[in-house]
């Protein structure tokens, strides 16, 4: 089988090499200008390949095609079309047109919009991405598509995508022009998300009510093990995991995604997947297909894949470490810092314009992490606090301490690593250490972005990393512009020494974990946005709003209804958890420990009326126990009823989320503290649902 991966290998996506086989050459060198410039693509153009794309799906067992689309829903969408066309006299003939690819209509008024489109203003259209290949998935043809409304504002994660990837690409190329560098005529936005999981025995999440309606579990009783011995991250793959991975890395090598590392990750049942880097629009579109085949094929091996940020309490959450770079289009890595990052002007530039950009826009950083969900995991177990700082290791802090203080910063020796095992190879050791506690950190050549939440679309997240980065690099532009070529080091100098002032205070290389680093971030001015409701109103300042439009990413009403939107998944997803809670503690466990409270009372009372002089202290003291426990989830549960009513009735959306904060969350952790000790008393034979220990440890 491995001899035939590089044959297996993107078998189902309409690749380079099969354009090149099926295409005119004219029509050819056409659509390649398309994809590396965004030039306008002609529909006789789209005709050819139109024609070319349907004779390969049908060659592979294709029926259908369909727009495939991300809305802001979060997921992705999908209305399917067979090829068939009536010929006449009962008969059909396959056909696509140029018109079909380039175009779709589906109903925009049922997908989320925060007021953009009112429900009888259904009209939509999906448009064609030609910079990310169409594939061929259960017979279908899958299109990447924009998706827009019929007025023009962008309802979906794409379209915004696409913008600030030109944008990002317009400022880094003038940039580098300025700089000197005039060969380079492209610079992409790379990406490479790490994807976090928990697998889990698919009988036993059908019987976890919170864990089908929720994402995670609302309460239990803590598994004799967890974490803490350590064992489980890089560990033994156990063979029904090592299977459904093998599965998954073949699926997902047919449709071009280059999965290439696949580990057990901290908590026990967690797993991690990371691929190759590709370019931002690229990258996203694999890591919302890697998502749907991670839960798919985990159901054709018996399993269910959790991707909620935080599945189960007391153990690690799960994110998504979104590693991102820039790329000139001869493949030179713009934050690749070389031998001598203190002698490389291009480098710090580019540094210094993503560090400026992460202090200047760490609001909009929080917000793009932002969710009900990752609220639960950031601050512990691994995930990254909420504060948004940069961590930059030794050397590079000590570059950028040079230029401020102009004083020489020499080449640094790399330092040999000694084991104490003179067997073991020898090998240079980096220049620094990792933080695992940062939200932003530099890991040699890229930036990895550790806040983003496991079950997020990694769209919004690059959006605004490249629309901040790219309003550096037009900061920076501006002031050097005018700057005469036998100035430009000593001018260059001058800027980055003001930026590394200005903008130092992000910088943070220590435990982001600590007391200490909440009181220094705060000295420092930085926020500590705790929760959704707390950031997302930082979306609508007038500061947030002038850098979306100034660089045509988003209108203001698209800003809007994207604060809307947000708030609105917010509150609905805060709900579900409550009244799944009274579902769950109303319907079965209540009655389960009302149940096995009366059977150790009426045992203890069979034993005393039988020996009455027989010792039931203990027999008494859980019977009190268990009847406590009881009046405390009662009466929790209609004080969390009566929460949910109010909170529901506000029609004031930001109230509303407030609401959900302040009273339903303590509540439901009030509940699920509740119930989980109650259920450390309860014969796991009697609980109506698998506990963390089956959840955790049955695979």
């Amino acid at each position: 089988m491995n001899n035939r991966i590089p044959e297996l290998y993107g078998s189902m996506i309409f690749s380079d090499r099969i354009m090149r086989s099926k295409l005119p050459k004219d029509v050819y060198r056409a659509l390649r200008k398309t994809i590396e410039n965004g030039t306008h693509l002609e529909l006789d153009v789209a005709n050819s390949v139109a024609v070319a794309m349907k004779e390969w799906a049908v060659e592979n067992g294709a029926t259908h095609y369909t727009h495939w689309f991300q809305p802001m829903t979060g997921f992705t969408a999908e209305k399917h079309d067979s090829f068939i066309s009536p010929s006449g006299e009962g008969e059909v003939i396959m056909d696509f047109s140029g018109k079909e690819l380039v175009k779709g209509e589906p109903d925009a008024s049922s997908f989320p919009s925060g007021g953009l489109r009112a429900t009888f203003e259904a009209r939509g259209y999906t448009a064609w991405d030609p910079t990310s290949p169409a594939f061929i998935k259960d017979q279908t043809l899958y299109i990447p598509t924009a998706f827009c409304s019929y007025s023009g504002e962008a309802l979906d994660k794409k379209t915004p995508l696409l913008r600030s990837m030109d944008t990002l690409n317009t400022q880094a190329v003038r940039m580098l022009h300025l700089l000197g560098n005039d060969t380079v005529k492209r610079v992409s936005a790379t990406i490479g998300p790490e994807q976090e999981y928990f697998l889990v025995d698919k009988d036993l999440y059908r019987q976890r009510k919170d864990l089908i309606f929720c994402g995670r579990t609302l309460f239990g009783a803590p598994a004799p093990k967890g974490q803490e011995m350590e064992d489980h991250y890089f560990g033994a793959l156990k063979p029904r995991v090592s299977a459904y991975m093998h599965d998954l890395d073949l699926e997902l090598w047919k449709l071009g995604i280059p999965a290439k590392t696949k580990h057990n990750e901290v908590a026990p049942a967690q797993h991690e997947l990371a691929p190759v880097f590709d370019t931002a629009n690229i990258a996203v579109d694999h890591n919302q297909l890697t998502m749907e085949m991670m839960k798919k094929v985990a159901e054709k091996h018996g399993l269910t894949c959790l991707l909620h940020e935080k599945p189960f309490d007391r153990i690690n959450g799960s994110g998504k470490h979104n590693n991102w770079s820039l790329t000139t289009d001869d493949g030179v890595n713009l934050l690749n810092p070389g031998r001598t990052p203190a002698q490389n002007t291009q480098f710090l530039i580019f540094l210094m314009a993503v560090i400026k950009a992460v202090d200047d826009y760490a609001d909009l950083m929080r917000i793009s992490a932002a969710s009900a969900g990752n609220d639960h995991r950031l601050g512990g177990n691994e995930a990254p606090p909420a504060i948004v700082s940069v961590f930059l290791g030794d050397e590079l802090t000590r570059v950028l301490e040079s230029i401020e203080n102009d004083t020489y910063f020499g080449k640094q020796e790399k330092i040999q690593l000694d084991t104490g095992a003179p067997v073991l190879p020898h090998f240079l050791k980096d220049n620094t250490d990792r933080n695992r506690t940062s939200p932003f950190a530099f890991t040699g050549n890229k930036f990895e972005f550790r806040m983003l939440g496991s079950a997020a679309s990694v769209a919004t997240p690059n959006i605004i990393l490249n629309t901040a980065v790219a309003e550096s690099l037009d900061q920076f532009y501006e002031e050097l512009k005018d700057t005469e070529p036998a100035d430009m080091d000593e001018a260059v100098h001058a800027l980055l020494k003001r930026a590394i002032q200005k903008h130092k205070k992000v910088i943070f290389n220590g435990n982001g974990y600590s007391d200490e680093w909440v009181k220094e971030a705060a000295r420092r001015g930085l926020d500590n946005l705790e929760s959704t409701p707390d950031c997302l109103e930082r979306l609508l300042t007038a500061k947030s709003i002038t850098l979306f439009t100034k660089h045509h990413i988003y209108t203001e009403d698209e800003i809007r209804s994207r604060h809307d939107i947000l708030l609105e998944n917010y509150v609905k997803t805060i709900a579900i958890e409550a009244r799944t809670m009274v579902d769950i503690l109303s319907r079965d466990f209540l009655p389960t420990l009302h149940s096995y409270t009366g059977a150790v009372a009426s045992s203890t009372s069979s034993k005393k009326a039988l020996l009455p002089d027989l010792k039931t202290d203990a027999e008494e003291a859980l019977v009190r126990k268990l009847s406590n426990c009881y009046e405390i989830l009662a009466d929790g549960v209609q004080d969390l009823k009566e929460q949910l009513t109010k909170t529901e009735k506000e029609e004031d959306l930001k109230r509303s989320a407030f609401l959900s904060r302040n009273l339903l969350i303590p509540s439901l952790e009030h509940l699920g503290t509740a119930a989980s000790e109650a259920e450390a008393l309860i014969p796991e034979d009697l609980l109506p649902y698998p506990s963390y220990d089956q959840l955790l440890f049955s695979l």
